[in-house]
């Protein structure tokens, strides 16, 4: 399986192609930078040619790699990949420098020139290279070697190349999806853990569906989940490995909330236990699997979620009355609300930037997923519907994940929205699909 590699395995061999130095590369650079957007925003141009074959048996992974890059480009909302039927000329030699005002002509901005090659010991050889259009100059460029059967992780590896040198940030690409499929009736949904690339390829199932799985969350240092199940007795809490399919129970906890989140650092997790009618944050350590209690009130207190550094959390409470979020430090202590607006806010969660915290917010008949700055400042809807729920954000903090449920006989469906709220789009599941869980880059 391609997941079975690390970056370092995956990529057993990489070099910068020859022709860009460090001193031709920086300026290029600094003079391609796309700012992030917050207002209005016209997608950049970029010329995306099939790549060329290095054997006439590569034409079909090449063609196959510039559909995912450009997928991938697209649907980050900061690209606007041009139509290959407008191209004034066809990138037949890699090595051959384009002709710059063709593709002036049909005002792109940016060019990916590619060639995939098969080796004669049978490995993939990628190569790209970024243009600035404008003045002709490399903006990045590079080579890897792989199994063929990794060329769709490659292809998400250049993407986050391209993406990375033209905004200056990291970009989301190499990364993975957990989250809930779902098929059969509604009365009888069958619930199975899946994983999938985070464009909704190479899908694959964690658990059987002989019993209710809920909550899936990924360890941000580890390629380990945490997730509940209600089997026969109680509800339990997992760890489960998704490399190696093995795991082990973090607790048997009666009448326990769907909450169980990791630290930052992995060691802990987080959760909300009931008792009665109240439930309280407690976290565990994963080593010694002791157990300390965060909050002691008489409301409901759940859905904690770490920030980035570790020092703080931020959690649903309706101690003041109805659902609000609240920010503490993550060893206890008074809380601060952060949420003011008319309507019920929930399942609030950390970017792994630090900057925004995400919500489902529900009034008016409406469930909106929306962001608010950790001290209650610039609260925003990104997007609004009968049922969305469960925001989780992509590894560079830029795009939310979440599910919609239409209601009636359908079920829900996986979608992104971007935080600027402009770019909404679903996300392809073989069925039915909730409770999405971003993975950290994959390393």
């Amino acid at each position: 399986m391609p997941f079975h590699l690390n970056r370092r395995q995956l990529v057993s061999g990489i070099a910068s192609i020859g022709l860009f130095a460090a001193a031709s590369v920086r300026p290029a650079i600094a003079q391609k930078r796309i700012p992030i957007p917050e207002g209005d925003f016209a997608p950049v141009p970029i010329a995306i040619p099939n790549f060329a074959a290095g054997t006439p048996s590569d034409s079909d992974v090449g063609a196959g790699v510039t559909q995912v890059i450009t997928n991938n480009l697209r649907r980050s909302g900061l690209f606007a990949p041009i139509d290959q039927a407008a191209y004034l000329e066809k990138v037949v030699n890699f090595d051959t420098v384009p002709q710059f005002n063709n593709w002036k002509t049909i005002n792109a901005q940016a060019l990916v020139t590619g060639r995939m090659t098969r080796q004669g010991d049978g490995r993939l050889k990628a190569e790209f290279r970024l243009w600035d259009v404008a003045t002709g100059q490399p903006l990045a460029g590079q080579q890897y070697f792989t199994q063929p059967e990794n060329w769709r992780r490659i292809s998400h590896i250049i993407s986050d190349q391209i993406y990375e040198r033209m905004t200056g940030e990291k970009g989301y690409f190499d990364s993975r999806v957990v989250f809930v499929d779902e098929t059969g009736s509604k009365e009888r949904r069958v619930k199975r853990l899946a994983l999938m690339d985070q464009d909704g390829a190479n899908v694959r199932y964690l658990t059987r569906g002989s019993d209710l799985v809920l909550t899936p969350r990924f360890s941000p240092s580890t390629q380990e989940i945490t997730y509940m199940e209600f089997g026969q007795g109680d509800p339990r809490v997992y760890l489960l490995n998704i490399e190696t399919g093995q795991r082990e129970i973090v607790g048997n906890f009666p009448g326990m909330t769907f909450s169980p989140r990791f630290s930052p650092d992995g060691q802990r997790v987080i959760m909300s236990l009931q008792q009665g009618g109240n439930s309280n944050l407690f976290v565990m350590d994963l080593r010694s699997k002791s157990t300390t209690r965060l909050t002691d009130t008489p409301a409901i207190d759940t859905s904690p979620s770490y920030s980035p550094d570790g020092s703080r959390i931020c959690f649903e409470s309706d101690r003041g009355g109805k659902p609000q979020i609240y920010v503490m430090g993550s060893s206890g202590g008074q809380a601060q609300r952060i949420s003011f607006g008319d309507g019920n806010y929930s399942t609030p969660v950390w970017s792994p930037r630090g900057d925004y915290i995400a919500f489902t917010k529900q009034g008016g008949g409406q469930f909106s997923i929306g962001i608010i700055k950790p001290d209650g400042s610039g609260e925003r809807i990104l997007t609004s519907g009968f049922h969305n729920e469960g925001p989780t954000f992509a590894p560079n903090g830029r795009v939310l994940m979440f599910f919609r449920d239409p209601g009636g006989n359908a079920g829900p469906s996986l979608f992104t929205v971007d935080i600027s709220g402009r770019f909404e789009q679903r996300v392809p599941t073989p069925g039915f699909a909730s409770d999405p869980a971003w993975s950290p880059l994959l390393s």
